[in-house]
């Protein structure tokens, strides 16, 4: 499957802003070359499995935005949910899950 170069940079770029994270800062966290971020938010080069998991792991991107970018409408609480129950251990969602059940039943009544 070949990533879409635009989703991909729009997706970095968007995530990277609203984290506050400058390029320069980016690219230092996950040991990258500037370069790879400027070129990668251009639109340019063909970045490689190496490159696109460490950004989309650290950004917390969810990967439907960039290879199936046009799959569904988007949903940002739901991926923000998601991000928040992705960094639980398995014992906080073990803790957590029986809530949730009891809130969405709340909810849906």
């Amino acid at each position: 499957m070949q990533v879409n170069k635009q989703s991909l940079a729009a997706a970095v770029r968007k995530a990277r802003t609203e984290q506050g994270i400058s390029q320069e800062q980016l690219a230092e966290a996950l040991n990258f070359d500037t370069r790879t971020i400027l070129n990668l938010e251009a639109g340019r080069g063909n970045p490689t499995y190496e490159t696109i998991f460490p950004l989309v792991t650290y950004l917390k991107i969810p990967a439907n935005t960039i290879f199936f970018p046009d799959s569904e409408e988007s949903r940002p609480n739901h991926e923000a949910l998601l991000a928040l129950l992705h960094d639980c251990t398995e014992q906080e969602a073990e803790l957590i899950a029986p809530a949730i059940r009891y809130l969405l039943n709340l909810l849906r009544k």
